[in-house]
């Protein structure tokens, strides 16, 4: 297996008196879809906001392309490669597709926005990730059905030569058809060499597209094992025990909240 594009290794955080994720190893590969599945409460959005530089690590390493780094906030892990698209989007419905993929990185020129380039990108980027269901980047985020709206968000994502984009849920509330759209969006990406998460309780979406499964049961991993090697009943086992016959964390660990 290739070296992980990021590792955490040994992590722990704390709030207060509640211990939330206990000695977490957790890592994603080149090319790989990993899906961080676990109950609500498990610590997969603890995890993720340590992932994005949300939240400070407590202990542990953060490393990426095998070396240690120190993340200080979300800046530092952008500049790594590093993208998160969150459940809500973060879209403007007020501005346009080119406007919110460049949102807070406008390219100028002179005293004003290039607008050409951006829009060019903008079409570049889509059109990398065969998205065709968007008819122009100049229609408004309002206009758009929800699986345009979440190809735009992960578009926005890729814009900057992203390795790594975590995706919280991109599937849900969305229609069939527009479900089997993101999907093929999200392999697509492990297809360009990306490294991706996939956050989902959605069990159809995971076995559809994972390469790994990450499974948290109260802030432990319970299991990392290759898609292929387990079944769906084997990781609502491990979601919600922590254990699936030979799979598992070694004992129930103490209650924890998120």
């Amino acid at each position: 297996m290739a070296e992980p594009l990021l590792e955490l290794r040994g992590v722990n955080k704390s709030f207060g008196v509640v211990h939330v994720l206990h000695d977490v190893d957790f890592a994603v590969y080149p090319g790989q879809v990993t899906a961080l599945v676990g109950d609500n409460g498990a610590g997969k959005s603890t995890l993720v906001k340590i992932i994005a530089g949300i939240y400070g690590r407590d202990s542990g390493d953060y490393l990426f392309e095998g070396k240690k780094v120190e993340v200080h906030g979300p800046r530092d892990v952008a500049a790594l490669g590093v993208e998160v698209v969150y459940q809500d989007l973060a879209l403007c419905d007020n501005l346009d597709i080119v406007q919110n993929m460049f949102l807070g990185r406008e390219e100028t020129k002179g005293l004003g926005l290039d607008e050409v380039t951006m829009e060019s990108r903008a079409r570049e980027t889509l059109a990398s990730l065969s998205v065709r269901t968007v008819k122009s980047v100049r229609q408004s985020v309002a206009s758009l059905s929800g699986g345009q709206r979440q190809t735009v968000a992960i578009a926005k994502a890729v814009l900057w030569n992203s390795k790594i984009v975590l995706l919280d849920e991109p599937t849900a509330a969305l229609g069939v058809a527009q479900t089997r759209q993101v999907l093929d969006l999200v392999r697509r990406l492990a297809d360009r060499g990306l490294g991706v998460v996939l956050i989902s309780h959605n069990m159809g979406d995971v076995f559809e597209v994972a390469d790994r499964i990450t499974a948290l049961y109260l802030g432990r991993v319970a299991a990392d094992v290759p898609a292929k090697d387990v079944t769906h009943s084997q990781v609502v086992e491990l979601i919600t025990a922590g254990r699936s016959g030979d799979l598992g964390i070694a004992e129930n660990p103490a209650t924890a909240t998120v």
